[in-house]
């Protein structure tokens, strides 16, 4: 089972397990708002929403920038999906994702509409990883 999370996202919702239930959810650490592989990786997410909402998917970005960073981040790039702030990094350590100088490491864990863990992916191309995604949530 998936540890159990509940967090506040940068547009007031309250997204975690609980709120989850019954539907994947989709939890994808990146180090940094703003930076060029993080904005890829969101925009691909963002271009490819229409399928994953459509899969039932609850999609949350999570890293160590605050509230204000990731609000800003969202609005910058019109990101329809819940962005988390980490700030000390708990929640990266609670799935075991590396935190570092204020950054966590680029992985994404999926959790099943069971609260199971489906699928951890440890390494990313940012390139590819909206369609893996969608195709672990069909």
């Amino acid at each position: 089972m998936a540890p159990s999370f509940s967090r506040t996202s940068h547009d007031g919702v309250v997204v975690g397990t609980a709120e989850s239930k019954g539907k994947y959810l989709v939890v994808y650490f990146y180090p940094k708002s703003e930076s060029p592989g993080c904005t890829k990786e969101a925009c691909s997410f963002r271009d490819t929403w229409n399928d994953l909402s459509k899969q039932n998917v609850v999609l949350v970005g999570v890293s160590g920038d605050d509230d204000i960073a990731q609000r800003g981040f969202a609005d910058h790039y019109k990101l329809p999906f819940h962005l988390i702030p980490d700030v000390d990094g708990s929640l990266a350590r609670t799935f075991g994702v590396p935190f570092n100088h204020g950054s966590s490491a680029r992985q994404t864990i999926v959790i099943g509409p069971d609260g199971a863990i489906k699928k951890i992916f440890r390494s990313v191309d940012v390139t590819t990883h909206a369609a893996e995604i969608a195709a672990t949530t069909k």
